[in-house]
C-alpha cells in the first residue's frame, strides 16, 4: 500500500522506528503529516507525541516537553486515558534527558496506571517496559523483574514480535544489573532473531549494543566486542549516524579496557570526526577524552593531556558534574599507570573537591526535603487548628441564638463552651510541645548527614572553630604524651561499585562502613561522613604511640564487614591518611585546616602506593611557610627532602617507619 493512501495511524508506527533509529531522517516525514494529523483531536495528540520524541532524540528536552504538554491537554480535554498515557510517557523521556530523573520516574508511573486501564495494549506494553526500567534505575530489581516480564508475556499475547523484542532487550540489561548474565543472554539472543525476522536492522544494532554491556560486565570482552563491530556495519548500512557515533565510541572504550591503545585511539579519532559532523558536543568530548587515555596508554603524556582537558572543558561549560568527577577518576587512573604522579596528584584533587561539591550538594537537597516536610507538617497543624477555631466560632453563634430563645440553658451552655476551650487549650499546649519536639529533630538532623547518621562536615568545622584549644596535651599512666588525633579514610574503588552495583549498593557500603568505624573506635571519637566516599576521625586525648595500631584496626576491621545486597556479598577496603592534631611548625601550631590537608595528602599517598593501606604524619619539622607549601603541594617530594616523618601501616603488616 502506497504510503500516501495509508490512514495516519497506520504510519505511526513506522514513523516511531524511524525517530528512535534515524531521527534527523524523521524531521522532515513528519513535517509532511501535519496537515493530515490535524483532521481529529487523537490525531493531533499522537502528532504531537511524536513530534516530542523527536525533539527529544535530537537533544532539545525543553521544546520536547512543550510538545508533550500540549498532547497531554488534548488527551485531557478529549477524556482519552490511551492519548494522555502515550504523552506522559514521552514527557517523562524528556524530563529524564533533563536529568531530573525522580520527576521522570513519576511520570512513567502516572503513565502505567492510566494505561492499564485502556484498550491500548501498545500502550500499555510500552508503560510497562518504562516502569520496570524505572524501578530498576531506583534499584527496585524485585518490582522492576516482575514489570518487564509482564511486559514480555502481554506482548507475546498482543502477537507483536517487536514489541516482545523490545521488552526482552530492557529484561537483558536488568538481568545485567542483577548479575544473572545466562538470563541476560538467553534474553537477548531473542530478540536479536525477532528483530531478524522483522527485518529491522535498526533494532538488531541497538539489541547487539545490549549484548555488549552483558559481555563487558560479565567478562567477556571478546564477544562484546564482535557484538559492536556487528552493530557499527548495521548502522552504517542504514545510514544511523548518531548510532554510529555512539558504537565508534563504545569500541574505544573496549579497546582502553582491553588496553589495546591503537585500536582505541583509532576509534575515538572515528568517533570524534563523526561527532563534529553531527554537531554533538557531549559526544566530541567523550571522544576526546577517550583519544587522551589511549595517547597516555602509548606514553605520549602531552597529547594525552591536551585531549582529556579539552574533553573536560565542556564537561564544565555543561554543568555535567557527575560524568565530569567519572572522567577525573579515569584521568587520575591513567597519569598513576603513565608514572606522572605529579599529574594524578592534581586530577585526584580536582576530583575530590567535585566530590565534595556534589555530595555538599546531596546534603543541602535531603535538608530542603526534610524543611519542606517539616514545613507541610505545620501548615497541617495549623489548618486542624483554624478548623477547630472555627468549630469554635460556630458554637458561639449557636449559643447567642439559644440565649436570645433559651435563657435558662445559659449555664448550660456557657459550661460546655468552658469544656471545649479547655479541651482546645490542652490540644494547642500538645501541638505547641510536638512542634518544641520537631525542631530539636530539624536541629539534631541539621547536625547529621541523612545517609549513615554519622556527623556532618559542617558540623565538624563548626566544632573546631568554636574548641580552639581541642588538644589535650599531657602523659598517660605509662608517660607516653597524649595527643589528639585526625583520621582520614577512603573507600578504594568505590566508583566501580556504583556502576557496578548501582548507587543503591554504594549507600548500603556507606552505611556498613560508618557502623563499623562506631564498632571500631571510642564512644568519645568523633566520626564524620567527610565527603561522598570519605569519612573523617578525631579521637582526643589517645597516646602518641598508638595511632600506628589505630591505623592497623581500621585497615583490618573494614574489610571484614561484608554487606548482602541484592543477593551479592560485598566487602571493601579503605585507603587512610593520618597524623597527631596538633602538628608542630617551628615550635607553633597549624591551623586545623592545614593539618586536615596535609592528612588528605597522606592519604593520596596512600592510594597512590597500591591502596589498602595507611600514611601516618608522625611530625613536621622547624618548618618555614615556604617548606610548609612544600609539603602541601607535594609531601612525598618533602618527605624525600626530610621535611616530614612518614609511617606505612598495612592491615596485615606491622608498619614501616619512612626514614629520610
Amino acid at each position: 500500500m502506497a504510503a500516501d493512501a495509508a490512514p495516519v495511524r497506520d504510519r505511526y508506527a513506522e514513523l516511531e522506528e524511524v525517530i528512535r533509529v534515524t531521527p534527523q531522517r524523521a524531521v522532515p516525514l513528519l513535517a509532511g503529516m501535519e496537515a493530515e494529523a490535524s483532521r481529529t483531536p487523537a490525531e493531533h495528540a499522537r502528532f504531537l507525541t511524536l513530534s516530542c520524541d523527536l525533539s527529544h532524540r535530537l537533544g532539545k528536552h525543553e521544546e520536547a516537553v512543550q510538545l508533550c504538554e500540549q498532547a497531554l491537554q488534548l488527551g485531557r480535554q478529549a477524556h482519552d486515558n490511551g492519548i494522555v498515557a502515550r504523552a506522559l510517557l514521552s514527557k517523562g523521556y524528556a524530563v529524564f534527558g533533563l536529568n531530573e530523573s525522580n520527576q521522570a520516574h513519576q511520570l512513567v508511573w502516572e503513565a502505567e496506571r492510566l494505561a492499564a486501564g485502556t484498550t491500548d495494549t501498545g500502550v500499555h506494553i510500552l508503560a510497562l517496559i518504562s516502569s520496570g526500567e524505572s524501578f530498576a534505575e531506583e534499584g527496585n530489581f524485585p518490582v522492576a523483574l516482575n514489570k518487564l516480564q509482564s511486559a514480555v508475556t502481554l506482548a507475546r499475547q498482543a502477537g507483536d514480535p517487536l514489541q516482545v523484542a523490545i521488552a526482552l532487550k530492557s529484561l537483558a540489561y536488568l538481568y545485567n544489573q542483577m548479575r544473572e548474565f545466562d538470563k541476560g543472554f538467553e534474553a537477548i539472543v531473542e530478540a536479536e532473531r525477532l528483530a531478524e525476522q522483522i527485518d529491522s536492522p535498526g533494532r538488531l544494532a541497538i539489541f547487539k549494543t545490549t549484548e555488549y554491556i552483558l559481555s563487558v560486565t560479565s567478562g567477556d570482552t571478546a564477544r562484546g566486542t564482535k557484538a559492536l563491530l556487528s552493530a557499527l556495519t548495521l548502522e552504517r548500512g542504514i545510514g544511523a549516524d548518531a548510532m554510529v557515533s555512539n558504537t565508534l565510541v563504545n569500541l574505544s572504550d573496549s579497546y582502553l579496557k582491553q588496553q589495546d591503545w591503537r585500536r582505541a585511539l583509532t576509534y575515538a579519532q572515528q568517533a570524534l570526526e563523526q561527532a563534529e559532523k553531527l554537531h554533538d558536543d557531549g559526544l566530541a568530548a567523550t571522544a576526546r577524552v577517550n583519544a587522551g587515555q589511549a595517547y597516555l596508554g602509548m606514553g605520549r603524556l602531552a597529547e594525552g593531556k591536551k585531549h582529556i582537558e579539552e574533553g573536560m572543558d565542556w564537561y564544565q561549560r555543561s554543568g555535567n558534574k557527575p560524568d565530569q568527577q567519572g572522567v577525573l577518576v579515569e584521568y587520575g587512573d591513567a597519569l598513576e599507570r603513565a608514572g606522572d604522579l605529579a599529574g594524578a596528584l592534581a586530577a585526584y584533587h580536582r576530583e575530590r573537591a567535585l566530590s565534595n561539591e556534589l555530595f555538599e550538594t546531596r546534603r543541602q537537597k535531603a535538608m530542603m526535603e526534610l524543611q519542606e516536610q517539616y514545613e507541610a507538617d505545620k501548615r497541617k497543624r495549623q489548618i486542624e487548628m483554624l478548623r477547630q477555631e472555627n468549630q469554635v466560632k460556630s458554637t458561639e453563634l449557636d449559643n447567642r441564638r439559644l440565649q436570645q430563645r433559651i435563657w435558662w440553658l445559659l449555664a448550660l451552655v456557657f459550661a460546655l463552651a468552658s469544656v471545649i476551650v479547655g479541651i482546645l487549650y490542652r490540644k494547642v499546649r500538645h501541638a505547641n510541645a510536638q512542634l518544641e519536639v520537631k525542631n530539636q529533630e530539624l536541629k539534631q538532623q541539621s547536625a547529621r548527614d541523612p545517609l549513615t547518621a554519622l556527623y556532618n562536615r559542617r558540623h565538624f568545622q563548626e566544632f573546631m572553630r568554636s574548641h580552639q584549644e581541642i588538644e589535650r596535651r599531657g602523659a598517660g599512666t605509662s608517660g607516653e604524651e597524649i595527643v589528639s588525633a585526625m583520621f582520614l579514610l577512603d573507600v578504594d574503588h568505590f566508583k566501580n561499585i556504583n556502576d557496578t552495583y548501582g548507587h543503591g549498593a554504594g549507600d548500603a557500603v556507606l552505611r556498613e562502613i560508618a557502623d563499623a568505624l562506631r564498632e571500631i573506635l571510642r564512644e568519645t571519637d568523633m566520626i564524620v561522613r567527610w565527603g561522598g566516599e570519605e569519612f573523617l576521625a578525631f579521637l582526643p586525648a589517645v597516646p602518641r604511640g598508638s595511632l600506628d595500631e589505630v591505623a592497623r584496626r581500621l585497615l583490618a576491621g573494614i574489610p571484614q564487614r561484608s554487606i548482602d545486597y541484592q543477593g551479592t556479598r560485598l566487602s571493601v577496603n579503605v585507603s587512610i591518611g593520618f597524623a597527631p592534631f596538633p602538628l608542630v611548625q617551628g615550635g607553633g601550631n597549624i591551623s586545623w585546616e592545614r593539618a586536615i590537608n596535609i592528612v588528605d595528602m597522606a592519604l593520596y599517598l596512600a592510594k597512590g602506593h597500591g591502596r589498602n593501606r595507611a600514611y601516618g604524619v608522625r611530625g613536621l619539622v622547624g618548618l618555614d611557610p615556604a617548606a610548609m607549601d612544600e609539603i602541601e603541594h607535594d609531601i612525598e617530594k618533602a618527605w624525600r627532602a626530610g621535611l616530614v616523618d612518614l609511617s606505612i601501616v598495612t592491615a596485615h603488616m606491622p608498619e614501616l617507619r619512612m626514614a629520610s
